[in-house]
């Protein structure tokens, strides 16, 4: 199945499957607010991301269904010597297709960009809640190197 996954960038005709995948898990439901059509704080959004050329929310599909999604952030950075980075975020495969190898797939493929854009390091974030994500990434080679810290406004 794994070799069966392809990768696009995603459409705003896409935005309603991928805030459902967002909203389908413990933690997306307490945040996310799934409805048909989508809160127009979405589109906002996602236009905002599309018109940025650091920014892609990057598709996975399985026979042009969506099965999993990704935002991925390119962003220069004065450490480094002034080297490139990428921030991994909003990570979500579709329930019926987890633990099908499709989250390191989407990974693999966020890293390939990431390596053809010219950046040093992948990073990531990953909620302490979720142990089973942190050996996903751990399994994929990410390190838990820093401690993450957020201020919600």
């Amino acid at each position: 199945m794994v070799n069966q996954v392809q990768f696009r960038e995603a459409r705003i005709t896409d935005l309603n499957t991928i805030v459902k995948m967002l909203a389908d898990d413990d933690l997306g439901a307490s945040r996310e607010r799934y409805e048909s059509p989508v809160p127009s704080s979405y589109s906002n959004a996602f236009e905002s991301i599309n018109k940025d050329p650091n920014n892609t929310l990057l598709l996975a599909l399985l026979n042009d269904e969506i099965v999993g999604v990704l935002q991925l952030t390119f962003i220069p950075n004065l450490t480094y010597q002034g080297s490139w980075r990428s921030m991994i975020e909003g990570v979500r495969v579709s329930t019926k297709f987890r633990s099908k190898g499709i989250g390191q797939s989407l990974i693999q493929e966020a890293i390939r960009q990431s390596k053809a854009q010219g950046c040093r390091m992948v990073q990531l974030t990953t909620d302490k809640t979720r142990p089973d994500a942190i050996r996903f990434y751990e399994s994929l080679g990410f390190i838990s190197s820093h401690e993450g810290m957020k201020l919600h406004l």
